[in-house]
């Protein structure tokens, strides 16, 4: 069910997973006191009961424990089943806001986001510029680019570089950052929740796709900026992490090429290019669970298709 069932603007989702501390500190910058807002947190099967420990410490959070871990996609859907807002911002758990110029963390300054939706009924999906929360903040997306046929291959514009204000124009942009996007309630009735089929990531990509595959499109707002911590919860080399990109890759593949040659160019070169190179490096390095972590995504995606 996505269906509001109250009068609530704006819903903040996030997914908890053994990462309290980040979490408290993501609420901690969200406006929690005004009328417009809720927060949804939803414990996606920590070790132990983390949703309890933010009731304890915000009481108007909405904290919803589940058991079993359900995936990023998976979680996310159990915050908009819980949830009440005409507007839904799922935000990670590893990111926070800032302050405003008068020194307050209040509604306005998530109104552009919310602007930028209202502008254009066929806008669905909306992202603030994200940057990273260590250094001199450089950004982590200012938009993406388009996938490249068969290597599906992309990048974030702005990547890496020193915030000067050069990607401070709204644009649209082909896929939200899964890191924090703002969607319209309205739009995500029509299209469905977010593919729980992946686990975790690739799933903001296809959900992009099935939103303009539907008609509506996906816009950058630069008049917001978010902090992300980037793989708190999983790690940069992780097994992992290893894993699910390895399998989702061909996953996103087997769901998004339209031509049968096509999806067989990029089955190949996922494989044989991709994985290849990777399973070598790893062996370089003597990362051996990754080279068996890269081996069995290949498997499980050619033993469930």
């Amino acid at each position: 069910m996505t269906e509001p069932h109250g009068d609530c603007l704006l819903s903040f989702i996030t997914v908890n997973y053994n990462g309290l501390s980040d979490t408290l500190e993501l609420i901690a910058t969200l406006p929690l006191d005004d009328e417009r807002v809720e927060v949804v947190v939803v414990d996606n099967g920590s070790r132990t009961d983390e949703a309890a420990v933010v009731k304890e410490h915000f009481p108007k959070v909405k904290a919803v424990r589940s058991e079993e871990n359900l995936g990023f996609a998976g979680g996310n859907n159990l915050g908009v089943r819980n949830s009440t807002g005409r507007y839904l911002f799922f935000v990670n758990n590893d990111t926070f806001f800032r302050q405003d110029g008068s020194g307050i963390i209040g509604f306005g300054m998530f109104q552009p986001l919310i602007g930028r939706l209202q502008s254009d009924e066929k806008i669905a999906v909306v992202c603030p510029k994200i940057r990273f929360a260590w250094g001199s903040n450089p950004i982590q997306y200012a938009g993406y680019t388009p996938l490249t046929a068969v290597t599906l291959r992309n990048r974030a514009i702005g990547f890496g570089q020193y915030d000067d204000g050069q990607f401070n124009t709204a644009h649209e942009t082909p896929y939200a950052h899964g890191a924090a996007m703002m969607i319209k309630r309205e739009a995500l009735k029509n299209v469905g929740l977010m593919p729980e089929c992946y686990f975790l990531y690739y799933e903001e990509l296809d959900w992009s796709m099935m939103f303009r595959r539907a008609g509506y499109s996906i816009w950058y707002e630069p008049a917001l900026s978010i902090f992300h911590k980037e793989s708190q919860s999983t790690g940069q080399s992780s097994p992992l992490r290893t894993y699910y990109i390895t399998r989702n890759r061909l996953l996103f593949v087997s769901r998004n090429t339209v031509s049968r040659a096509e999806r067989l160019c990029s089955y190949a070169y996922m494989m044989f290019v991709v994985a290849a190179r990777d399973i070598l490096k790893y062996a370089f390095a003597r990362r051996f669970d990754l080279v068996k972590a890269t081996m069995n995504g290949i498997k499980d995606f050619i033993k469930k298709k």
